[in-house]
């Protein structure tokens, strides 16, 4: 299996506080990895290091071999990387349509002298990219939604707006900071498939999940995060069972809930 992402010995520090403590984590071509731990624990520092708003203050991440850490942002998305956010960031006035258009934007070519006087290359790009969107919107399960104003969907309809804003700049790795937050077990099912139907189609995901059972049934494997330090990752079954992972975080309790629920 091929290696998509490397991330090697990655510390962050905000003042006196190390937020990740020499973390290395390698996400091969085509996985669903899950990252979990308790609140606080530098998961979405984390994200925000791999996407470049935040500097390590030691350590490297390779994308296909390329050093990105230390890119910008923007650089970083062009390499191919794609997010979503922990809270739900849409323009709430703006047509679904409209909200995944925007994540086009390092895809299209037209300048501003172009946009301005309306040339036929602008109208074509711009036709492409209302075609892409519309077969993301179909992708995510909001077929015929496209007119809809964003802040008047479901939180859950939200959150697939979110994902085909992500998606429609066709990344190679997606981000998702905990996709199911706030859902209830049918759209976290919903969900679920969503993001094997979106792994299949050749993405590679990482996500931030609370929800134990999900990750569990979900993903390839889960890497777990304790104040900063990586303390687990290995399949999902090794995870669960892994004593300081417990103690951690899980409970044992809540262990025997998660392997009812998989083995269902």
């Amino acid at each position: 299996m091929r290696s998509l992402l490397k991330i090697e010995g990655i510390t962050k520090i905000f003042g006196g506080l190390t937020a990740v403590n020499d973390v290395s984590l390698t996400a091969n071509q085509g996985e669903i990895i899950g990252l979990i731990g308790p609140n606080g624990a530098g998961k979405t520092t984390f994200f925000n290091i791999l996407t470049g708003i935040y500097k390590p203050n030691a350590g490297r991440i390779l994308f296909e071999d390329q050093l990105i850490s230390g890119m910008k942002p923007f650089q970083i998305a062009n390499q191919g990387f794609s997010r979503t956010f922990q809270n739900i960031r849409l323009l709430k006035e703006k047509s679904v349509l409209e909200n995944v258009q925007v994540g086009m934007f390092r895809k299209t070519k037209a300048g501003l002298w172009a946009s301005i006087l309306a040339l036929s290359s602008v109208k074509k790009e711009e036709q492409e990219t209302i075609r892409k969107s519309l077969e993301i919107l179909s992708l995510v399960g909001l077929d015929g939604m496209d007119e809809e104003i964003s802040g008047s969907l479901s939180y859950g309809n939200q959150r697939r707006v979110e994902i085909a804003r992500a998606l429609v700049s066709e990344p190679k790795l997606l981000l998702l900071d905990e996709p199911t937050a706030g859902m209830n077990a049918e759209e976290v099912e919903e969900m679920s498939a969503l993001i094997r139907k979106i792994n299949a189609n050749g993405t590679t995901v990482i996500l931030i999940e609370h929800n134990v059972a999900m990750v569990v049934d979900l993903c390839d494997r889960l890497a777990v995060l304790d104040h900063g330090v990586k303390i687990a990752d290995a399949n999902p079954d090794e995870v669960i069972a892994n004593p300081a992972v417990i103690e951690a975080y899980i409970g044992k309790d809540q262990v025997e809930e998660v392997s009812s629920f998989v083995e269902n």
